[in-house]
């Protein structure tokens, strides 16, 4: 199984014509989400299950064959997952009020499609891990630099080596409350979008 984004052309027919392209080489499309739209284009999310012998290239340059298609990024995905709403993750951050801020960590990987992500305690001049996702770096005041200033929403470029062992990354801060914030990360990519920034943040707007 696979999670591929492709940007295509916002008008009738385009992703239909995507979906005869994944078919071509065997895809089997599960879910279709919209990521992004806007200037006439439209960038959507594919979860597609591939038969073995198929090599998620054949994939790619079915759909790149197309006019005005481009997979921007490609990545296996966990079996038998699926694309969670904002909505869904509301409802089980108002059902437990008290742990919002974990409720949303431990979904962020689902809901944005990010490899790990980190609740942090950043009060004073000192940072330390309050939770944290299974892929997640152990974070504290030593080496969260590189995701510094916690005060503002914002997209961090997170060269080769940020971290020792660690490959080139991107990431989002998002402050919670004075002394918490949300990071959420993906290695090599794809950058997050501006519309799942606005979307993380306004999760976070909801947690007081």
């Amino acid at each position: 199984m696979y999670l591929m984004r492709v940007s295509l052309p916002d008008r009738p027919g385009s992703l239909g014509l995507v979906a005869s392209a994944v078919g071509s080489v065997g895809g089997d499309i599960n879910a279709v989400e919209i990521v992004e739209k806007g200037d006439g284009v439209v960038v959507d999310d594919f979860i597609v299950d591939l038969p073995p012998d198929r090599l998620p290239e054949t994939m790619i340059a079915a759909c790149q064959h197309l006019d005005d298609v481009r997979v921007e990024w490609i990545s296996r995905y966990p079996e038998g997952g699926g694309l969670q709403s904002d909505l869904e993750a509301l409802e089980r951050m108002t059902a437990d009020p008290a742990n919002a801020a974990e409720t949303l960590v431990s979904l962020s990987p689902v809901v944005f499609r990010s490899h790990w992500s980190v609740l942090l305690d950043v009060a004073g001049d000192r940072v330390s891990t309050l939770r944290a996702t299974t892929l997640a770096p152990e974070f504290h005041t030593a080496n969260a630099g590189p995701l510094t200033p916690f005060e503002t929403t914002h997209r961090c470029d997170l060269a080769a080596g940020w971290l020792p062992g660690w490959a080139e990354s991107t990431a989002v801060v998002v402050p919670l409350t004075r002394d918490r914030v949300i990071v959420i990360g993906r290695h090599g990519g794809p950058p997050f979008l501006d519309s799942e920034i606005a979307r993380l943040h306004h999760l976070a707007e909801l947690i007081k």
